[in-house]
Formats: structure tokens, C-alpha cells, sequence
């Protein structure tokens, strides 16, 4: 009896073992919303920032009222105004699109030195096992420059992304910071973000903004694999209501695109 009881015992720990592993195997990068609502003006959302963090503790997005930028970076919230300012949001604050995961690196690549973000979307590319899964990038390094920008929170009727983009402004910094960015395959196009979106953090939690370009000094990336993609849709009238048969790639093209302004 007793060695009947130590087999079960044995037999339960493998099997909750194998539980974790499955679970782990099963990590989603999780969106809520699609970006083309976003391009089309959808800029408010009924996801909390609290119920954000339950899908996942790494990613970005944006805030109500496209306020700014959001980085989320081992499980805290920033919130990135106009100007490069950051500061951690309320829990309560809502969301009209992010993309976030729970990071758990299964590779490290090796950095000589990064001149542009051209250069830096090209080498992780090449550390990417295939270009039809999903990838989440952690680069914490000490960057040369950090070209960022943030748009100024809309108030509502709302204009389309393409042409509120205009308004952003572009911070330049440099020194220790972190690096979120995720990347998705080309199929992704009109719910998520195909290629790279990246956004950047001071490592004081100070000042960051959606990545425009970068350079950096020799650092390691860390690179997380995935293979399962989960999309929240809103469920409010302005959601079902919004136009979302057009081709919105040129305007995600603009947005994405260097800015005219400066401070």
C-alpha cells in the first residue's frame, strides 16, 4: 500500500508537471481591438488597464482618446504623453488597442552594434526560426539615440490615424533603457501590426514613446517564440458600426513613418 501510494504520488507530480508545460506551451500574444479600427478612428475602448494585465505582463498599445503611447514591461503599465513623458496610469484607465504577452525568452541574440532600426528589424528577423509566427523582443541596453513619439490625446468627432499623426512629436533620448517590441507575420494585416512595432522605456520610467528609429550600443537581445494569437474584439455599438472593408496598409504605412515635428 504504501509503494501504491508513492507510485500515485509520483504519478501526480509528473502529470501536474506535464500540466505546466502544456500551459506554458500555450501562451498567446494577445491583442484587443485590430489596428485598422484604430486607423479608422475607434479610439476608445472599454479594456482596463486591470484586465490588461491578466493577458499579459510585456507589450504596447495606446490609451483613450489615442493618449500617447502604452508600454507594459514585467507586468507595470506606462503611460507616454506628448513630449516623451511617462508615468504609471491608473488601473481603471482604458485602452482602444494592445498587443501584450507573458515574456519568457527562449533565445538570446548577440548585438555588435545597431545604427538604425532597419538594421535591428533585419538581424532579429534572422534569429527568427520562421517569419510566420509570432515574436516578442526584450532589448535592455545603453542606446545612443532613441528617436520616439507620442500623439496628443483626441477629443471626439475623432479624425483618422493617418492624419492625426501630423500632430505627434518626436523625442530624441539617449542612455540605459528597454526596447518592447513584437512581431508578427504579414498575415496579420488589418487585425494587428505585420513586421516589427516597437516602443522604447528609459530605465528610470521616465520618458520613452512608440520607436521611430534607434542606435545602439553592443547589447543582447532577448527573443520569446510564439505560435498562438488571440484577438479580443470591443463589444460597443461604435465597434460593430465602423467601416472596416477598406485597405488601410498606406495608412499604417504613414503612421509608422518618421515624424515632422520635433521638440
Amino acid at each position: 500500500m504504501r509503494l501504491l501510494g508513492k507510485i500515485s504520488v509520483a504519478v501526480f507530480l509528473v502529470g501536474f508537471l506535464l500540466l505546466g508545460q502544456t500551459a506554458q506551451a500555450g501562451r498567446p500574444v494577445y491583442q484587443y481591438a485590430t489596428i485598422d479600427a484604430l486607423l479608422a478612428g475607434l479610439y476608445d475602448g472599454q479594456m482596463t488597464l486591470e484586465d490588461l494585465k491578466f493577458k499579459g505582463d510585456f507589450g504596447l498599445g495606446t490609451l483613450n482618446g489615442l493618449d500617447g503611447e502604452l508600454v507594459v514591461l514585467d507586468g507595470q503599465a506606462y503611460h507616454i504623453t506628448a513630449g516623451g513623458k511617462a508615468a504609471i496610469p491608473a488601473d481603471s484607465s482604458r485602452i482602444p488597442f494592445a498587443a501584450v504577452c507573458f515574456f519568457e525568452p527562449d533565445a538570446t541574440l548577440k548585438l555588435d552594434g545597431i545604427s538604425s532600426l532597419e538594421e535591428l528589424n533585419t538581424a532579429v528577423l534572422k534569429a527568427v526560426p520562421s517569419r510566420n509566427i509570432f515574436c516578442a523582443i526584450r532589448i535592455d541596453a545603453d542606446f545612443r539615440n532613441v528617436k520616439a513619439r507620442a500623439i496628443p490625446k483626441q477629443k471626439p468627432p475623432y479624425a483618422p490615424l493617418a492624419e492625426l499623426v501630423k500632430e505627434q512629436v518626436v523625442v530624441n533620448f539617449s542612455g540605459q533603457g528597454t526596447l518592447v517590441g513584437i512581431y508578427s507575420p504579414s498575415f496579420v494585416k488589418g487585425v494587428g501590426v505585420p513586421g516589427f512595432h516597437w516602443h522604447f522605456l528609459t530605465a528610470d520610467h521616465k520618458g520613452g514613446g512608440h520607436v521611430l528609429d534607434c542606435e545602439i550600443s553592443p547589447a543582447s537581445a532577448r527573443l520569446d517564440f510564439i505560435r498562438e494569437f488571440t484577438v479580443q474584439l470591443p463589444d460597443s455599438e461604435t465597434y460593430d458600426a465602423v467601416d472596416l472593408t477598406p485597405d488601410r496598409s498606406k495608412e499604417l504605412h504613414s503612421v509608422e513613418k518618421d515624424s515632422v515635428r520635433k521638440q
